[in-house]
Protein backbone atom coordinates (compact mmCIF):
# COMPACT_ATOMS: atom_id res chain seq x y z
CA UNK A 1 0.00 0.00 0.00
CA UNK A 2 1.14 3.26 -0.93
CA UNK A 3 1.03 6.31 1.22
CA UNK A 4 -2.59 7.68 0.59
CA UNK A 5 -2.57 11.69 -0.37
CA UNK A 6 -4.83 13.65 2.27
CA UNK A 7 -8.56 13.91 1.24
CA UNK A 8 -10.25 16.85 -0.19
CA UNK A 9 -11.12 17.84 3.36
CA UNK A 10 -7.15 19.61 4.17
CA UNK A 11 -6.94 22.75 4.08
CA UNK A 12 -5.30 24.94 2.03
CA UNK A 13 -3.27 26.25 5.19
CA UNK A 14 -2.78 23.54 7.98
CA UNK A 15 -2.26 25.47 11.50
CA UNK A 16 0.78 24.29 13.04
CA UNK A 17 3.11 21.22 12.32
CA UNK A 18 1.51 17.55 12.12
CA UNK A 19 0.69 14.97 14.66
CA UNK A 20 2.47 11.95 14.36
CA UNK A 21 0.40 8.44 15.73
CA UNK A 22 1.54 5.11 15.14
CA UNK A 23 -0.46 1.88 15.50
CA UNK A 24 0.95 -1.28 16.66
CA UNK A 25 0.38 -4.94 17.64
CA UNK A 26 0.91 -8.50 16.43
CA UNK A 27 -0.62 -10.50 13.24
CA UNK A 28 -4.10 -10.11 13.00
CA UNK A 29 -4.43 -7.30 15.67
CA UNK A 30 -7.04 -5.14 13.29
CA UNK A 31 -4.04 -2.07 12.71
CA UNK A 32 -5.01 -1.92 8.86
CA UNK A 33 -8.88 -1.77 9.81
CA UNK A 34 -8.07 1.20 12.23
CA UNK A 35 -5.77 2.97 11.01
CA UNK A 36 -8.35 3.72 7.77
CA UNK A 37 -10.96 4.33 10.62
CA UNK A 38 -9.24 6.85 12.47
CA UNK A 39 -7.61 8.55 9.45
CA UNK A 40 -11.34 8.89 7.84
CA UNK A 41 -12.19 10.44 11.75
CA UNK A 42 -9.40 12.82 11.59
CA UNK A 43 -10.26 13.92 8.13
CA UNK A 44 -14.22 14.04 8.72
CA UNK A 45 -13.09 16.71 12.29
CA UNK A 46 -11.50 18.68 8.97
CA UNK A 47 -7.48 17.42 9.88
CA UNK A 48 -4.73 17.14 7.25
CA UNK A 49 -4.34 13.29 7.18
CA UNK A 50 -1.68 11.10 5.70
CA UNK A 51 -2.08 6.85 6.49
CA UNK A 52 0.94 5.12 5.10
CA UNK A 53 1.98 1.60 6.60
CA UNK A 54 5.21 -0.30 7.09
CA UNK A 55 7.36 -2.31 6.21
CA UNK A 56 6.68 0.62 2.94
CA UNK A 57 5.12 3.79 2.38
CA UNK A 58 7.59 5.29 -0.49
CA UNK A 59 8.59 3.12 -3.60
CA UNK A 60 12.29 1.76 -1.89
CA UNK A 61 11.09 1.08 1.30
CA UNK A 62 8.03 -0.78 -0.34
CA UNK A 63 10.70 -2.33 -2.76
CA UNK A 64 12.52 -3.43 0.41
CA UNK A 65 8.95 -4.53 1.75
CA UNK A 66 9.03 -7.58 -0.69
CA UNK A 67 12.32 -8.74 0.59
CA UNK A 68 11.58 -8.70 4.17
CA UNK A 69 8.14 -10.46 3.82
CA UNK A 70 9.20 -12.68 1.03
CA UNK A 71 12.38 -14.08 1.52
CA UNK A 72 14.57 -15.56 4.45
CA UNK A 73 14.81 -16.57 6.96
CA UNK A 74 17.82 -13.10 8.24
CA UNK A 75 20.20 -13.43 10.45
CA UNK A 76 18.33 -10.95 13.32
CA UNK A 77 20.64 -8.29 12.79
CA UNK A 78 20.55 -7.99 9.28
CA UNK A 79 16.71 -8.12 9.41
CA UNK A 80 16.43 -5.17 11.58
CA UNK A 81 18.99 -3.19 9.15
CA UNK A 82 16.55 -3.83 6.24
CA UNK A 83 13.95 -2.61 8.33
CA UNK A 84 15.35 0.35 9.13
CA UNK A 85 16.42 0.97 5.76
CA UNK A 86 13.06 1.23 4.62
CA UNK A 87 12.20 3.14 7.43
CA UNK A 88 14.58 5.50 6.21
CA UNK A 89 12.96 5.94 3.08
CA UNK A 90 9.50 6.06 4.36
CA UNK A 91 10.95 9.10 6.95
CA UNK A 92 12.80 10.76 4.25
CA UNK A 93 10.23 10.71 1.72
CA UNK A 94 6.59 10.49 3.21
CA UNK A 95 6.25 10.87 6.82
CA UNK A 96 8.59 13.95 7.48
CA UNK A 97 7.53 16.14 4.38
CA UNK A 98 4.08 15.52 5.83
CA UNK A 99 4.30 16.31 9.38
CA UNK A 100 6.42 19.34 8.20
CA UNK A 101 3.36 20.53 6.01
CA UNK A 102 1.15 20.09 8.90
CA UNK A 103 -0.17 16.95 8.04
CA UNK A 104 -1.43 14.62 10.48
CA UNK A 105 0.39 10.92 9.64
CA UNK A 106 -1.34 7.92 10.95
CA UNK A 107 1.12 4.61 10.01
CA UNK A 108 0.64 1.55 10.56
CA UNK A 109 3.88 -0.12 12.01
CA UNK A 110 6.98 1.87 12.74
CA UNK A 111 10.35 1.43 14.85
CA UNK A 112 8.09 -0.45 18.08
CA UNK A 113 7.54 -3.64 15.55
CA UNK A 114 11.40 -4.24 15.50
CA UNK A 115 11.90 -4.01 19.08
CA UNK A 116 8.85 -6.05 19.34
CA UNK A 117 9.22 -8.89 16.10
CA UNK A 118 13.19 -8.25 16.29
CA UNK A 119 14.18 -7.85 19.55
CA UNK A 120 11.43 -9.56 21.49
CA UNK A 121 10.62 -12.05 19.18
CA UNK A 122 14.27 -12.87 17.61
CA UNK A 123 16.56 -11.89 20.62
CA UNK A 124 18.34 -8.46 18.58
CA UNK A 125 19.95 -6.26 21.76
CA UNK A 126 18.05 -3.08 22.65
CA UNK A 127 21.33 -1.54 21.71
CA UNK A 128 21.44 -2.23 18.46
CA UNK A 129 17.81 -0.96 18.38
CA UNK A 130 18.48 1.64 20.08
CA UNK A 131 21.22 2.31 17.14
CA UNK A 132 19.49 2.09 14.47
CA UNK A 133 16.76 4.32 15.85
CA UNK A 134 19.31 6.95 16.08
CA UNK A 135 21.27 6.35 12.54
CA UNK A 136 17.85 6.68 10.65
CA UNK A 137 15.10 8.77 12.69
CA UNK A 138 16.98 11.14 14.25
CA UNK A 139 14.78 12.70 16.90
CA UNK A 140 11.61 11.52 14.76
CA UNK A 141 9.69 9.46 17.26
CA UNK A 142 6.10 9.25 17.38
CA UNK A 143 3.56 11.22 19.77
CA UNK A 144 1.15 8.94 20.27
CA UNK A 145 1.45 5.12 19.77
CA UNK A 146 -1.49 2.95 19.60
CA UNK A 147 -0.65 -0.77 21.00
CA UNK A 148 -3.38 -3.34 19.97
CA UNK A 149 -3.29 -6.42 22.21
CA UNK A 150 -4.98 -9.40 21.07
CA UNK A 151 -4.08 -12.78 22.08
CA UNK A 152 -1.61 -14.62 19.63
CA UNK A 153 -4.05 -17.67 18.71
CA UNK A 154 -6.63 -14.88 17.96
CA UNK A 155 -4.73 -12.64 16.01
CA UNK A 156 -3.42 -15.73 14.01
CA UNK A 157 -6.53 -17.13 13.24
CA UNK A 158 -7.87 -13.83 11.74
CA UNK A 159 -4.58 -13.61 10.35
CA UNK A 160 -4.28 -16.75 8.12
CA UNK A 161 -8.17 -16.77 7.16
CA UNK A 162 -6.91 -13.95 5.21
CA UNK A 163 -4.51 -16.40 2.54
CA UNK A 164 -1.18 -15.22 1.25
CA UNK A 165 0.39 -15.35 5.10
CA UNK A 166 3.73 -14.15 5.42
CA UNK A 167 6.74 -15.43 6.71
CA UNK A 168 5.90 -14.03 10.12
CA UNK A 169 2.53 -15.32 10.08
CA UNK A 170 4.12 -18.56 9.94
CA UNK A 171 5.83 -18.41 12.77
CA UNK A 172 5.08 -20.49 15.51
CA UNK A 173 2.99 -19.56 18.62
CA UNK A 174 6.08 -19.30 21.10
CA UNK A 175 7.44 -16.27 18.69
CA UNK A 176 3.92 -14.70 18.37
CA UNK A 177 3.50 -14.76 22.32
CA UNK A 178 7.20 -13.04 22.71
CA UNK A 179 6.06 -10.14 20.33
CA UNK A 180 3.00 -9.91 22.14
CA UNK A 181 5.03 -9.87 25.97
CA UNK A 182 7.85 -7.42 23.44
CA UNK A 183 4.62 -4.94 22.61
CA UNK A 184 2.94 -4.54 26.35
CA UNK A 185 6.92 -4.43 27.63
CA UNK A 186 7.24 -1.47 24.92
CA UNK A 187 3.72 -0.15 26.17
CA UNK A 188 3.90 0.02 29.87
CA UNK A 189 7.69 1.35 29.74
CA UNK A 190 6.29 4.39 27.55
CA UNK A 191 2.98 5.35 29.02
CA UNK A 192 3.32 8.52 28.36
CA UNK A 193 3.33 8.01 24.36
CA UNK A 194 1.76 4.34 24.46
CA UNK A 195 -1.86 3.00 25.13
CA UNK A 196 -3.13 -0.55 25.07
CA UNK A 197 -6.07 -0.78 23.27
CA UNK A 198 -8.37 -4.10 23.31
CA UNK A 199 -8.24 -5.31 20.10
CA UNK A 200 -10.67 -8.16 20.68
CA UNK A 201 -13.36 -5.68 20.98
CA UNK A 202 -15.87 -4.92 17.84
CA UNK A 203 -13.63 -2.44 15.47
CA UNK A 204 -16.33 0.37 16.35
CA UNK A 205 -15.37 0.04 19.84
CA UNK A 206 -11.84 0.03 18.68
CA UNK A 207 -12.20 2.65 17.17
CA UNK A 208 -13.87 4.69 19.77
CA UNK A 209 -11.27 4.60 22.19
CA UNK A 210 -8.76 5.43 19.97
CA UNK A 211 -10.19 8.36 19.20
CA UNK A 212 -10.73 8.94 23.24
CA UNK A 213 -7.29 8.71 23.07
CA UNK A 214 -6.13 10.66 20.80
CA UNK A 215 -8.73 13.55 22.25
CA UNK A 216 -6.75 13.20 25.74
CA UNK A 217 -3.24 13.14 24.72
CA UNK A 218 -3.14 15.04 21.43
CA UNK A 219 -6.42 17.58 21.09
CA UNK A 220 -7.64 18.65 17.71
CA UNK A 221 -10.88 16.77 17.24
CA UNK A 222 -14.34 17.87 19.05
Amino acid sequence: MAPEAPGSSTPEAPAGPGRFITLEGGEGAGKTTLSRALAAALAGAGLPVLRTREPGGAPGAEAVRGLILGQGPWDPVAEAMLHFAARREHVARTIAPALEAGIWVVCDRFADSTLAYQGAGQGLSRAVWEGLCDLALGPLRPELTLVLDLPPDRGMGRALSRGDANRYEMQGPEFHARVRAGFLAIAEAESGRCAVLDAAARPEAVLAAALETVRARLGGLA
